[in-house]
């Protein structure tokens, strides 16, 4: 990590209107508002991380995340990037979402490896279905296929038997062309995701993800003991002993993180080692997160995982955040070598709510 010291920090809120709402099984999103954190350092070089806050997700609200990514923009003017780094370190088992996006922002500042592709990488991503009825799936998968994606994710999570009758219409019309890949985002009880899980279909199907809440760990191994095909774990999984809890699972084959709950970069990458090593298949990827995170999470892909990124989020908004926008093409993202981003300024005002500023000296400016 280099000596690079912080001179002035940039805490902002942003608001980003999607282009279709996002239907959840927790509620449907039509905007995304994440926190987002710049680091200046003397050189006038900026390092970005974003903390996209779900309510029902995690703990964290986005007002808490608001008060600590201020705390930690205001403590780290002045230090190192290695100071800055240990300082941000402790705050990430209570509020991982503003920790890990501050740890974001000082790897992009040290121009970390894992940023920095030496080769153009070619990064496979899923799409979301969200057609219901026979036609309407039809028309959408023709579309999504014909785009080039290979890896189609399904909500369900809802009354379980619309849910079956729904993915039975989608592997009808998918005929082997693409994957469904299931997740109820906790959605179900213990009852009806045994159900689900035990009546469907495995043709074609990659994972069902998430039946039952965060911290129900009993409800999602029962699930995952009926399942015709393997559960992973997202919401549930926090940390590298939450990847070792889920490695003792039965059917449990899959874990998946995203950037804005484990730490920094290299921590993410660590963590999906450890769940190969356990035996389990990584996935990676925020579909609820925008350039930022989503181009530091396709840079971790590249050497981390071989299926579908999930890393779609930047996808949803009617705007782009960098001024060279990612690039998909074919059904994925494309980084040429030497890719950085570089964020637009008018665009970052556009869009801005709140914003708070620090520097060695002072707070300089809130809005």
């Amino acid at each position: 990590m280099t000596s690079a010291r912080i001179v002035r920090a940039v805490v902002r809120r942003l608001s980003f209107a999607l282009t279709t709402p996002y239907r959840l099984s927790s509620g449907d999103r039509d905007r995304f508002d994440p926190i987002v954190i710049e680091l200046i350092d003397a050189d006038g070089r900026s390092g970005w991380g974003e903390a996209l806050i779900a309510p029902g997700y995690t703990h964290e609200s986005v007002e808490s995340g608001w008060q600590v990514a201020n705390t930690l923009a205001e403590r780290l003017v002045g230090m190192d990037l290695a100071q800055a780094s240990a300082a941000a370190m402790p705050w990430l088992v209570p509020n991982p979402g503003t920790a890990s996006a501050t740890l974001a922002a000082i790897d992009m500042l040290a121009a970390d490896p894992l940023l920095t592709l030496r080769q153009d990488a070619v990064i496979p991503l899923l799409a979301p279905l969200q057609a219901h009825g026979a036609g309407a799936i039809a028309e959408e998968v023709d579309r999504l296929v014909g785009e080039g994606f290979r890896t189609l994710k399904v909500k369900v999570g809802y009354r379980w038997q619309d849910d079956a009758e729904r993915i039975a219409q989608i592997q009808n019309a998918v005929a082997g062309r693409a994957t469904p890949r299931l997740d109820a985002n906790r959605g179900y009880s213990r009852a009806d995701g045994i159900a689900f899980a035990s009546r469907l279909d495995p043709r074609g199907v990659e994972l069902f993800e998430q039946p039952c809440g965060s911290d129900d760990w009993d409800a999602n191994a029962a699930v995952a003991a009926a399942s015709t095909v393997p559960v992973m774990l997202d919401e549930s999984v926090w940390g590298v002993a939450d990847i070792d809890r889920a490695a003792t699972i039965a059917n449990v084959g899959f874990v998946k993180l995203k950037l804005k709950k484990i730490g920094s970069n290299a921590m993410l990458q660590g963590a999906l080692e450890r769940i190969r090593d356990l035996g389990m298949t990584p996935v990676l990827g925020d579909g609820v997160s925008m350039e930022i995170g989503c181009w530091m999470e396709a840079c971790v892909a590249v050497q981390a995982i071989d299926n579908a990124g999930e890393m779609n989020g930047f996808l949803k908004c009617r705007e782009r955040l960098f001024a060279n926008p990612l690039q998909v093409v074919g059904g994925a993202i494309r980084l040429p070598a030497g890719y950085w981003p570089e964020v637009d300024r008018d665009m970052l005002r556009s869009h801005t709510e709140a914003e708070a500023a620090y520097a060695a000296t002072a707070r300089v400016a809130v809005r």
